[in-house]
Formats: C-alpha cells, structure tokens, sequence
C-alpha cells in the first residue's frame, strides 16, 4: 500500500501548503486532486489562489464529487496525489443528496487499496460553536464522522494549528 496521510486543522491554519509540501517529497510530478467548485466569485478567487501557488510539477483533476473513482483511476499512475479537500467533497455531496455514510465508507475502502501515495486535507469543522440550523448542524457531524473514517483508514494524520503542524498519529 502506498503512504497515506490526512492533514486537518482549521481554516487558513496552513493545511494546504502542508499538503503541497509533503505531496512533493513523495515524488515528482504530483496529481491535485481538485474538489471545489466555484459557484460564486469569492470562491474562484480562493481556487485561483491555490492554482497560482503550484508550479508546474502538478497536474490537476478536477473531482467534485466521485472522489473515490478519481483516487481509483490515478493510483495506477504512480504519481503521488493530494486531495484538497475533503470538506468541500462532503459539501458537494450533501447538497447532492447523496448518501454520506455510503460515500466515506467507499472512499476508505479505496484508500486502504491505494498504491501510490495520497495526501488529503480536511478541516476541522466541530472545534466552534454549534452551528444554528439544522444542515450546518448535519454537515458538522458529518464531516466529524468522515474524518475520523478516514483518520483510522490513513497511515498518519497532521493537525495544523496556526501555520504548524503536529503529527497525532
């Protein structure tokens, strides 16, 4: 099996150049496994922002929503891969209407047959107050639940807390 490894943390707390990083020293070129959509143009900004610091060493897949099939098709590559990230995949996929629980199952089942290495961001979403309504409620234990599927599915798991991160397992 190839080395995995999940990087958490909050937002802006460094997660993703972290990502970029380790990707990197497990080989030359690396597969971005993309999973944003920009629905509006903050969020083209922010995709714009995470495309401009990659250099040529990457190739991007787009992946919105059938994650574990892009993890499927590019492991045969070689190519080490860096999904960013795993809380927008989830978004996607709520308002997608699909089934959460299925979706995580499957994606650390394709994780645990992996060759070649992955890195996946996700963000730690439970650590504030509890959100007022009810889908934001849904969506933050969701997105707990996925994270700790994927965290014990994962060779190691990195949290960042304001730009440096600590190994947990």
């Amino acid at each position: 099996m190839g080395k995995s490894i999940l990087i958490t943390g909050g937002a802006r707390s460094g997660k993703s150049g972290l990502a970029e990083r380790l990707t990197l020293e497990l080989g030359r070129p690396a597969i971005y496994i993309a999973t944003a959509e920009a629905h509006d143009a903050e969020m083209a900004a922010r995709i714009a922002e995470h495309q401009a610091r990659r250099g040529a060493e990457w190739e991007t897949l787009n992946a919105p929503r059938d994650l574990a099939e892009a993890l499927r098709e590019s492991d045969a590559r070689g190519q080490p891969r860096l999904v960013d990230c795993l809380t927008l995949w989830l978004s996607n996929l709520t308002f997608a209407e699909a089934d959460l629980t299925a979706e995580g199952a499957k994606l650390a089942e394709v994780l645990a047959a992996q060759q070649a290495p992955v890195v996946l961001v996700t963000n730690e979403v439970g650590s504030g107050i509890v959100p007022e309504n009810a889908l934001a409620r849904r969506f933050r234990d969701a997105a707990g639940r996925l994270n700790q599927e994927i965290a014990r599915a994962v060779d190691e798991v990195h949290l960042c807390v304001a730009g440096y991160p600590m190994r947990v397992k």
